[in-house]
């Protein structure tokens, strides 16, 4: 008998609750936004309608950040994928009262996205804000910035593109730069941590955060 092992998920999908509008727009509106996971390749530039810069973000939670940042930024296109319901949902409906056309959804996990979606040379930036820090330290295999991704994000990452990651817990944040600095092709913008772009909101969570005490931390790397 062949014993087979199932990879380690960086999340868990649990039942959050839908509320009514979220239901509403999942089911009015991913059809219109959301892009059917296939294990094939996918030409996002015939899902958006052009040529554009196109930004991918990595767990964006209840949708806020990536529907602001797309707001400010009509110019770039904004690849988001999520697995939660509640999430999806919510962006999805401020996808609608803002009236934005460049953000499309994936709900799915990432990593096979990536995999079986993505084709090299794809993305102009990477954006992972928050991702789940898993702190007990049982849990830190779970975590999502590990070298098999970021090795298989630089191939899905143009030459010169970034990837940024923003964290509130100090020793993940140690260990994305210690990752990101063990792979060649990735290069730190700053000596260390950088500054919070401008491009990047101060999110609700966030802002708990700070309150909390927890330090944030920008980590970002340029592909070389």
């Amino acid at each position: 008998m062949t014993e087979t092992h199932r990879p380690i998920r960086s999340f868990v999908l649990r039942q959050g609750r839908v509320s009514n509008a979220q239901r509403r727009a999942y089911d009015t509106l991913l059809p219109q936004f959301g892009i059917l996971y296939a294990a094939q390749p996918i030409d996002l530039d015939r899902v958006f309608g052009r040529r554009a810069p196109k930004i991918l973000e990595i767990g964006f939670g209840m949708g806020e950040t990536t529907a602001t940042i797309a707001t400010q930024h009509p110019e770039c296109d904004y690849l988001g994928i999520e697995v939660h319901t509640p999430g999806v949902g919510s962006l999805l409906k401020t996808i609608a009262e803002h009236n934005l056309t460049n953000v499309r959804i994936i709900q799915h996990d990432a990593v096979e996205v990536l995999r079986n979606m993505i084709a090299p040379d794809t993305f102009d930036a990477v954006h992972v804000f928050f991702p789940d820090p898993w702190p007990k330290k049982r849990h830190h295999k779970r975590r999502l910035i590990q070298p098999p991704l970021i090795s298989m994000l630089c191939e899905r990452m143009k030459p010169g593109a970034y990837i940024h990651v923003a964290t509130d817990w100090q020793d993940y944040a140690e260990q994305i730069v210690d990752v990101f600095r063990r792979e060649p092709r990735l290069a730190n913008t700053a000596e260390g941590y950088a500054p919070r772009p401008d491009y990047r909101p101060q999110t609700k969570f966030e802002s708990r955060g700070l309150k909390l005490g927890h330090d944030v931390s920008d980590i970002v790397f340029r592909r070389c």
